[in-house]
């Protein structure tokens, strides 16, 4: 595997917690993780998905461990950092909270508050969970000399406000603000946050979220087209880290979007529905 020598980069020779590490983007920040020398523990409510992605790298002669977690029970979370302290025989150094689901393609007062809960309950809590549990882990590890970093998967969904997509837009949108928060809160100790934001990634999080059909086809179509692939978002997150920032927006549409919106937010919020509902 060719793993890289000592550095002072928070993703070098890191002790890496990850959420959802099971397939996608989890599974790609736990292998260019352990290629940078780390030692990674993989955790995913499918512990079957989870024990894969660990016995793969490990096979390919990186150190990595899997456990099982339900990012929205607090008691598995608390469970999760009780034995990755464990298996690090110390604290983790970078915890990337990542485990997500996706659902969409009716409007509010249409889309069932039953969809509302379970979206919330792990796209929002899990996040809200790990940085509860995992963040003064961090902070004291890191006054004892050891830096530290959080990643919060979030998504251009964040500030997107795509019609249809409201649960799973809010849920985005609170954990960018939640890294925001955390970001302010840990200045100056050591510990960073990175918020990524990407547009399409080419995961199964269609296939295996709550998704109508017709949304199904458009988002699958755009993954196709213009979405990069796992493994090149979590290397430009993981050197977003490295280098102390706090957005993460790896395809330059989000990057246009975020501007637009952040400048022009009325305008760009009106021009959003228009567009959909001419293509719907």
């Amino acid at each position: 595997m060719g793993l890289l020598g000592s550095s002072k980069k928070r993703s070098r020779n890191a002790a890496a917690v990850i959420t959802g590490a099971g397939s996608g983007i989890g599974a790609a920040f736990a292998w260019e993780l352990a290629r940078r020398g780390g030692r990674v523990v993989c955790s995913d409510i499918d512990e079957n998905a989870a024990r894969t992605t660990a016995d793969a790298i490990a096979a390919d002669g990186g150190r990595a461990t899997s456990l099982r977690c339900d990012v929205s029970r607090i008691e598995d979370v608390q469970s999760l950092a009780t034995q990755a302290r464990a298996w690090f025989e110390g604290p983790p150094t970078v915890v990337i909270n990542n485990a997500g689901v996706g659902a969409g393609g009716l409007p509010i007062g249409e889309a069932s508050l039953e969809d509302w809960n379970w979206v919330l309950d792990i796209n929002l809590w899990g996040p809200i969970h790990g940085c509860h549990v995992f963040a003064p882990i961090l902070k004291e590890a890191a006054g004892a000399g050891q830096l530290g970093g959080i990643i919060n998967v979030a998504s251009a969904a964040a500030f997107g406000a795509a019609p249809g997509m409201a649960a799973y837009n809010v849920s985005k949108a609170g954990t960018l603000s939640l890294s925001e928060t955390l970001a302010a809160e840990l200045s100056g100790t050591g510990v960073n946050v990175t918020v990524l934001c990407p547009t399409f990634v080419k995961t199964n999080i269609v296939d295996s979220g709550r998704i109508t059909a017709k949304s199904t086809q458009l988002a699958d179509r755009l993954m196709r087209w213009t979405g990069f692939s796992p493994e090149r978002v979590a290397r430009t997150c993981l050197d977003t880290l490295d280098r102390g920032g706090l957005y993460c927006m790896p395809q330059p549409d989000a990057r246009i979007g975020w501007g637009i919106k952040r400048f022009t937010p009325t305008v760009y919020t009106r021009a959003v529905g228009l567009t959909t509902r001419v293509t719907s």
